[in-house]
């Protein structure tokens, strides 16, 4: 087993009045692929935003290899949910890319050559090298993921956030996505992502955290992708079709 990486402690949020995570706890091995599931409103999203301090921690705490985020952002990477970002903004592929290397060249500094051919490798590895000053609002919603992920990929963390990266995004795409994530984990590297679809899980990741507000389960998927942990999290709003735990879809809200 590998070294803790995350650290979460009793970790509680809310938006206004609304308590959207309360006492949520786990930790998280170096080196492993985690989906985060749970039905809509179930605080997934939240949950990374507020381990990253993109929203306030109501009580509870987050460690990173035994340190706040602030110590060791530089090590961590995050893709949001694409419905979050401004594709409308004037910049090209090439340039949101390379955005990803601000953190260790600093903002006031014009990229160097080098920087933007590591740029460009990390477009050619999501094969968007030919898109690379195509302007975001031009491409389609898969190469426009795929361009979000370059940028993190470039950004050579240890530790990766992603916010449901297969969402709407064509089969190609999401093989591509997740040939990259694998690889991440081959090397070392620690990923977590919102996941959508319950029947692609055992395929997709070696962990799994079942989250509704709290945790009801986390661990290795062949160990707690059970029938039972998933009707635990998503109550009555689920469909079955067959028989055993393998054959689960999509929840009915």
């Amino acid at each position: 087993m590998g070294s803790s990486v995350i650290h979460v402690d009793d970790l509680s949020a809310s938006y206004q009045k609304n308590k959207v995570l309360e006492n949520v706890q786990f930790r998280v091995e170096e080196g492993t692929l985690t989906g985060i599931v749970g039905p809509n409103g179930a605080g997934k999203s939240t949950l990374i935003k507020t381990m990253l301090g993109l929203h306030p921690i109501l009580t509870g705490k987050v460690n990173f290899w035994g340190q706040t985020f602030k110590k060791t952002k530089k090590k961590i990477g995050y893709v949001p949910q694409r419905g979050s970002v401004d594709w409308d903004f004037p910049t090209d592929a090439l340039d949101v890319v390379t955005m990803g290397l601000y953190g260790k060249i600093g903002w006031l500094r014009t990229p160097s050559k080098k920087d933007k051919g590591k740029a460009m490798e990390a477009l050619d590895k999501m094969g968007m090298n030919a898109y690379a000053h195509r302007q975001i609002s031009q491409l389609s919603g898969g190469q426009q993921q795929r361009v979000f992920l370059a940028r993190a990929l470039v950004q050579n963390a240890d530790l990766y956030f992603m916010d449901e990266p297969l969402a709407g995004v064509d089969a190609s795409t999401e093989k591509a996505i997740m040939a990259i994530l694998q690889e991440l984990k081959q090397q070392g590297k620690t990923v977590m992502v919102v996941h959508h679809d319950l029947q692609t899980v055992p395929e997709y990741f070696d962990h799994v955290l079942f989250l509704n507000r709290t945790v009801y389960a986390y661990g290795k998927t062949d160990d707690i992708f059970t029938k039972e942990n998933i009707a635990k999290t998503y109550g009555g709003n689920m469909q079955w079709i067959g028989e055993g735990d393998q054959y689960v879809v999509h929840t009915t809200s």
